[in-house]
């Protein structure tokens, strides 16, 4: 069966970009940045993107474009007779399952908050403790977060049941627009507020005071990790998409401007989150609780506010929705690929898998509640360590030592894939940085994931 190519190079950044940019960039990035001293943090921030995210990012696209395939058959294509790196494939796999086991959970929140805030359960002078409340009585309904995470995992699988083109594609570009539209009215609209410039200032300029109760190491430690998982490396969830790809542009060209989209998004949603905060006098390292508790709390304490809500939780829905499509195709490929099965059989199948696979996650805040498990995390948490701290990490140095090293596909091959087309090249001084630098970046990103 021929392989299906995305419609336009449009289609291809929007749609990978897409993966890239979800809760790590519009919930996570903020509340990171606002617990580790701002601008300093930003900056360190969009150094490690460039000089380590790109280039892995530049190796999980090779793999698939020169193969064609998902995960385990683009291995076996490129891997040397007897050489096993194919088993790493199954392992990403897996690590997109478990993704979903918690991140369809999550994206059901950003609907259900966009839902409240259109039929008026936020009001005008609700205090904190009050919005806070909204969170935890939904947090303690497994019906009401059951109906959200239902909705979200059988829209996914309907889109991407259609095709790539008519599916995945068509439909990214419609929601990756109205995306980039919102963020950017969004931002206009928080910078404009009264009191915006000491949340600009403290977002924007590096300021070594505000990192001194931090600390410079944990600081520099925080903005490795953010660059690094903000492109959702190591599971194959882009190099699926490096399969679809055409060989007109370079992949260091193409992973730049996915790169520069998800960076601009990133940035944009402290454009909106830090002047708000500042401008209503709120603390701005509130951490996980700054989207479902914080942020409600600002907006229904300003002009509008009804209006700003459900505009941010589109925004939000938009961009949580973007990954759940791009890692549902990834699943539904890697079936088509291993086991032949349909595209239809494929969504109806990971369909239903992912709807029961997902339900530890949601009962773990209620009828679960008591169950801990890594560490004392509850499910969700121990999933997520075990995605962001280990399967990313291992998965990109796996991808890494593939592209760069005699014993995998080898860095001439990789070199030749990553440099065919218009754009910028891999140069062949680069191999010795890729072998000793980014490899050292990545084992420090793991460790601290470990003992932090």
């Amino acid at each position: 069966m021929q392989r299906e190519k995305f419609g336009s190079r449009l289609g291809f950044i929007l749609v990978s970009a897409g993966c890239a940019i979800g809760i790590g960039n519009v919930w996570r990035f903020p509340f990171v940045v606002g617990q580790n001293g701002g601008g300093i943090f930003v900056l360190l921030y969009l150094i490690f993107l460039f000089i380590m995210g790109l280039p892995v990012l530049t190796m999980e696209l090779a793999v698939g474009r020169a193969s064609r395939k998902s995960a385990v058959e683009g291995y076996r294509a490129l891997e040397k007779p007897g050489h096993k790196w194919h088993l790493h494939g199954w392992i990403a796999m897996a690590g997109c399952y478990l993704l979903m086991m918690y991140y369809t959970t999550v994206a059901g929140w950003m609907t259900a908050y966009l839902s409240k805030f259109i039929n008026g359960v936020f009001t005008p002078g609700m205090d904190t403790e009050a919005t806070g409340a909204v969170f935890g009585n939904l947090l303690a309904n497994p019906k009401e977060m059951a109906f959200w995470m239902a909705l979200t995992v059988i829209a996914g699988f309907i889109i991407v049941s259609r095709g790539l083109q008519k599916g995945l594609e068509k439909i990214s570009k419609v929601m990756m627009s109205a995306l980039l539209i919102l963020i950017v009215v969004l931002a206009i609209h928080s910078i404009t507020l009264s009191g915006a410039g000491e949340g600009l200032r403290f977002y924007l300029v590096p300021n070594v005071e505000n990192v001194a109760n931090v600390g410079l190491r944990n600081v520099v430690t925080a903005a490795m990790n953010q660059a690094f998982f903000t492109l959702s490396l190591g599971v194959a969830a882009m190099e699926i998409f490096g399969s679809y790809m055409s060989r007109e542009r370079t992949l260091a060209g193409e992973g730049m401007q996915i790169c520069l989209l998800d960076t601009f998004v990133a940035i944009c949603s402290g454009l909106i989150i830090f002047p708000a905060c500042f401008s209503y006098g709120v603390e701005v390292n509130a951490g996980p609780s700054l989207i479902f508790v914080t942020l409600p709390n600002v907006f229904v304490n300003m002009p509008g506010g009804r209006i700003w809500g459900s505009l941010f939780f589109l925004f939000m829905t938009f961009a949580s929705f973007s990954t759940v499509l791009a890692v549902f195709e990834n699943i539904s490929s890697f079936c088509m690929d291993t086991f032949g099965w349909s595209r239809k059989k494929a969504g109806i199948i990971n369909c239903v898998a992912i709807l029961l696979l997902s339900l530890p996650c949601l009962l773990g805040y209620n009828v679960l509640s008591d169950l801990h498990l890594i560490g004392g995390r509850d499910i969700l948490d121990s999933e997520d360590f075990i995605v962001s701290n280990l399967l990313l990490p291992l998965g990109s140095l796996i991808y890494l030592l593939f592209c760069v090293t005699k014993w995998g596909w080898g860095f001439k091959n990789y070199q030749a894939e990553a440099n065919t087309g218009k754009g910028l090249k891999i140069r062949n001084w680069m191999k010795w940085y890729f072998l000793i630098g980014v490899p050292i970046l990545i084992v420090v990103i793991l460790v601290q994931g470990l003992i932090g």
